[in-house]
């Protein structure tokens, strides 16, 4: 994914950096509004790239899940309504696409985040979400 995506505590939605100022980030919603808000020193700002999810063994990437998520959906938006899902259905979700995440410390608004967040970003046509494996390959062709 070449553009940085953030999440902001607070706001719904993700969001695209565009610039950056003296002290605030100018971002862009990744939605179709592609509305422009600034995000001062005091919003918490996080990088997609920079989150990732319990398992029994290693955290695991954000965006490897997503991949993971990809792969099962067929690149579609996830058929499971995050809002309406009940907490089973969203832990068999969870199952199918991540087996050995921690099934203590990942919740329910965790796999909901996860799943509106993949939503959000597929139909808006970001649907590449590990570029660093497909980098290391076209080196290695070379």
């Amino acid at each position: 994914m070449k553009d940085t995506i953030l999440a902001i505590a607070g706001k719904p939605g993700l969001y695209r950096l565009v610039s950056q100022g003296r002290n605030m980030l100018i971002v862009e919603s990744v939605d179709q509004l592609k509305r422009r808000i600034p995000a001062g020193a005091r919003d918490r700002v996080t990088s997609l790239n920079d989150i990732s999810m319990y398992t029994d063994d290693e955290d695991k990437p954000l965006m490897e899940i997503f991949e993971s998520v990809k792969e099962k959906e067929n690149g579609a938006p996830v058929s499971l309504d995050p809002k309406k899902a009940t907490a089973a259905e969203l832990a068999e979700f969870m199952a199918a696409v991540l087996p050995n995440y921690d099934r203590e410390r990942v919740y329910s608004t965790d796999i909901k985040k996860l799943i509106q967040w993949y939503n959000i970003l597929v139909n808006n046509g970001y649907t590449e979400f590990a570029p660093q494996v497909e980098e290391e390959n076209e080196t290695t062709a070379e």
